[in-house]
């Protein structure tokens, strides 16, 4: 039905259910569609070349807004806890506090660097969805960007990248700066990667407004982006895209249970892009 979903990097538990899962949100109409995605290396590349790509965090410790301490650091917080949060023989209960002890580091670092927001820009490069979120806002169908990372880097890297349309938001971790624009704290409840559908449900009011949008596309790169769509009201379907990007074998099954394709090291937007041109055929 869709070309793409034959190429050598999608994998699919169920093809005949994503069948009729794309049929029946395409009859639905793109006025009763949302989506609602992860950004860092779902919407942005885990890796390009067989390079790591910068993450919203990452994108600041590879800047000259931290110092080589902070950066050395930051690093260390990874190599310590990323191996945790892919480690499929660990339960998410068990993760829980382990990524909030790492987010809050992370955080405590970063608000230690005096950060200033007008610098926020020199640290960001583009990457390549633009066509995502064009043909998105093209046809007036609401994307919910749902990140633990971090708010204002992200919203500068689409700002750059010319689609922060009308028809995108974000929810993340947000600065705080003083009145000299320099960061000084994060605002709100902490995101992490495996608390979402707390922040789908806190958001009560954006999900209100998409009330008769009850069919989502979700794109997620970890078990944790599962839940996004927690607060949609009336959800009828829900095709659910997961890129998969490291420790393949190892987590090839838990991704196949919880996600209808899973993209293997896929460092395209190509499915999800030939998906949407089908939602939007003849419409």
């Amino acid at each position: 039905m869709i070309p793409a979903l034959s190429n050598p990097s999608v994998c699919m538990r169920d093809p005949q259910r994503v069948q009729d899962l794309v049929q029946a949100m395409q009859e639905g109409g793109l006025n009763t569609l949302q989506v609602i995605s992860d950004f860092d290396m779902t919407l942005t590349r885990f890796a390009h070349n067989g390079k790591r790509c910068p993450t919203s965090h990452n994108i600041l410790d590879n800047s000259q807004l931290i110092s080589d301490e902070c950066k050395e650091k930051l690093k260390d917080l990874l190599n310590k806890y990323y191996p945790i949060e892919i480690d499929s023989s660990r339960t998410i209960d068990e993760k829980l506090p382990i990524m909030v002890e790492w987010w809050t580091k992370a955080h405590e670092l970063l608000v230690q660097q005096k950060i200033r927001k007008d610098q926020l820009s020199l640290a960001v490069q583009e990457d390549g969805y633009q066509q995502f979120f064009d043909r998105l806002h093209q046809h007036s169908v609401p994307l919910l960007i749902f990140s633990a990372g971090l708010g204002d880097v992200l919203e500068e890297v689409i700002r750059q990248a010319a689609v922060f349309h009308p028809n995108v938001k974000v929810f993340s971790n947000y600065m705080d700066f003083d009145e000299e624009g320099v960061l000084r704290a994060f605002k709100g409840e902490l995101i992490h990667i495996y608390n979402k559908r707390e922040g789908a449900l806190l958001n009560t009011e954006h999900f209100q407004k998409m009330v008769a949008r009850p069919n989502v596309l979700l794109l997620g790169d970890s078990l944790g982006d599962l839940t996004m769509a927690d607060g949609v009201q009336d959800l009828e379907n829900v095709l659910k895209i997961g890129f998969l990007n490291d420790k393949v074998e190892e987590r090839m099954p838990s991704y196949l249970k919880s996600y209808d394709i899973v993209l293997l090291q896929d460092e395209t937007m190509h499915v999800p892009n030939a998906i949407l041109d089908f939602l939007v055929a003849d419409q």
